[in-house]
């Protein structure tokens, strides 16, 4: 089994909880990417702990609180009672000022450090996942610590740049645990399709001139982003995201823009990017790109939860710690180290997970096939 701790019970993990519990039942669930990392399926995951800080969910058994406000997930499994009360954490920067009536901290005492690390293995949580709000930059790295002392895996799924850090990749290192991030990035979400996009521009010989990827959506993440000063890792990570498929990243990333645009409160879950990119091709010639997608943002970020705590817990079974970059390169928006094109980031994953014994499977990769074939 996989047991999985979450700080930050919002819409991610109201989907998250639900999709476990529905793997369980139906014994198959469409539409994740392997289903089958190191032996372990999504019906071997176990939410076993969670956090949060608002009075709407804190003391909640688990399956009560993914459904309490302001969550706008629907109800697509009637949830069995978990025996997980979610537990009050450290509000510290999570909640921004203008978030405070969405959020409502929990005026009751709030946890030392100590006393989570003994939590996590008490419960014996082999994944930690920060699922916190964008620009909790002191609690992202608070419980990232707190995971590091505990020997628990780490997944960051927020633009607060932790996986990336040397400082932190040490940190997990001393302490025999492993960190993989940073800011997910989605199954067939905004910047997936942007990065795919811009790497098909160079294939084919062009140049890209300028871009920009303007997201709106309708829940409590678009609200809290409108503080702009919680948006600056953001922006880095998106834009850095699509202009690391380019020959030269730190000149062009001077031309894409890429982030959080709008509140637009009746579209809920549902994010709607705009993608534009002007190319310059054969002889100068222009080419623009204009693209609208409409997604519903947390069922883009589900899939990957499902395989990166799935991952997080085959390399720990491995004995590998610290931050491997190439385990981050497919599934985050700002790896340790960035991949020119997804496909490659995907066959450095299964060149590494094949060196290490760890089975995955299915191969999403044809690549991956054809130089299977030539080696044998």
């Amino acid at each position: 089994m996989v047991r999985v701790g979450i700080v930050g019970v919002g819409n991610i993990a109201a989907l998250f909880v639900q999709a476990v519990e529905y793997s369980k039942r139906e014994k198959t669930l469409f539409g994740v990417i392997h289903e089958n990392i190191g032996g372990y399926k999504p019906s071997d995951i176990d939410v076993v702990y969670a956090i949060d800080i608002s009075q709407e969910k804190v003391g909640k058994d688990l399956a009560e609180a993914i459904f309490s406000y302001p969550n706008v997930v629907p109800k697509i499994v009637d949830m069995p009672k978990t025996g997980v009360a979610v537990r009050m954490g450290k509000v510290l920067d999570g909640v921004a000022e203008h978030m405070v009536d969405d959020f409502k901290p929990a005026n009751i005492p709030e946890p030392s450090d100590d006393e989570l690390v003994d939590e996590l293995k008490s419960h014996r949580v082999d994944v930690l996942v920060n699922l916190l709000p964008v620009g909790s930059a002191r609690a992202s790295r608070f419980y990232a610590e707190v995971a590091a002392r505990a020997g628990t895996a780490f997944v960051n799924c927020i633009p607060e740049f932790i996986a990336s850090d040397p400082r932190y990749q040490k940190l997990f290192e001393e302490h025999g645990s492993l960190i993989l991030g940073d800011d997910i990035k989605g199954q067939l979400g905004s910047t997936i399709i942007h990065r795919a996009l811009a790497s098909l521009v160079t294939m084919r010989g062009a140049e890209i001139v300028e871009s920009y990827q303007l997201n709106v959506g309708g829940n409590t993440d678009f609200k809290n982003m409108l503080a702009q000063e919680r948006l600056t890792s953001k922006k880095i990570s998106k834009t850095m995201a699509v202009a690391s498929t380019q020959p030269n990243p730190d000149d062009i990333a001077n031309y894409i823009f890429a982030g959080p645009s709008g509140y637009v409160p009746f579209l809920g879950n549902t994010k709607v990017s705009y993608i534009y990119i002007k190319a310059k091709t054969f002889m100068g010639f222009p080419v623009t790109i204009d693209l609208k997608l409409a997604v519903d943002d947390k069922a883009m970020a589900t899939p990957i939860l499902i395989d990166t705590v799935r991952l997080a817990k085959a390399l720990m079974d491995k004995g590998v710690r610290g931050s491997p970059e190439w385990a981050s390169m497919f599934y985050f928006k700002y790896p340790p180290k960035q991949a020119k094109s997804d496909e490659e980031a995907l066959l450095n994953l299964y060149i590494n997970l094949e060196r290490l014994g760890i089975e995955i499977e299915p191969k999403r990769l044809y690549l991956w096939s054809y130089l299977s074939n030539k080696i044998k």
